[in-house]
C-alpha cells in the first residue's frame, strides 16, 4: 500500500502539440479553431521556438503550446511525436515530486525550474528505468505549480 499523497492533481494545464511548422500550427489552431496567441517562448537549450495559444478565459483556461523545433535535427525533438506533452496543475509540487520520487517515479533531467508560462515546473519521464520503475509510458507529463487562485478554486 502507498503512503498518503501529500499532493493533488488540480486539472489539465497546457496541451503542447509541436510539429516543424508553428505557422501550420496556427492556421488549425488560431485560424481554425479560434485559440488566441497570448505570448512566445524561445529557448536554444530545449530546442524550441513556441506560440502560448488559450482557449477559455479565467479558471477554464488551458493552454495549447504550439511548437516547433529551433533545429529539427536536434534533441530534444518537439515535434516528435507531435502530441508532445501534457501538463498538469498540482497544488504542492515539491510535495509531488518527494513523494513520487519515493515512489520510484522517474524524472527528466533538469528538476523545478521555471516553465514558458512562469510557473515552476518539472518532467515527468516518458520511460521508467531500471532505478525508477514508473514512467509516463510513453507520454511526457509536465506537473505544474498551481498559482493560489486555481488551488482555492479547486477546494
Amino acid at each position: 500500500m502507498m503512503p498518503a499523497r501529500p499532493f493533488r492533481i488540480l486539472g489539465v494545464q497546457q496541451v503542447a502539440v509541436g510539429s516543424t511548422s508553428k505557422e501550420r500550427l496556427r492556421k488549425l489552431w488560431v485560424d481554425c479553431l479560434g485559440l488566441a496567441i497570448e505570448g512566445q517562448y524561445h529557448s536554444e537549450r530545449e530546442n524550441v521556438d513556441e506560440d502560448i495559444a488559450v482557449a477559455g478565459k479565467g479558471l477554464m483556461r488551458c493552454e495549447v503550446d504550439l511548437m516547433q523545433p529551433i533545429d529539427s535535427a536536434r534533441k530534444p525533438a518537439v515535434h516528435d511525436p507531435p502530441l508532445n506533452h501534457v501538463g498538469l496543475w498540482v497544488d504542492d509540487l515539491p510535495a509531488a515530486v518527494a513523494w513520487l520520487t519515493a515512489q520510484g517515479v522517474r524524472f527528466a533531467p533538469g528538476g523545478i525550474r521555471k516553465g514558458a508560462a512562469g510557473h515552476d515546473i518539472t518532467f515527468i519521464h516518458p520511460r521508467a528505468s531500471d532505478d525508477f520503475p514508473i514512467g509516463g509510458e510513453g507520454v511526457l507529463i509536465e506537473l505544474v505549480q498551481a498559482p493560489p487562485e486555481v488551488i482555492a478554486a479547486a477546494g
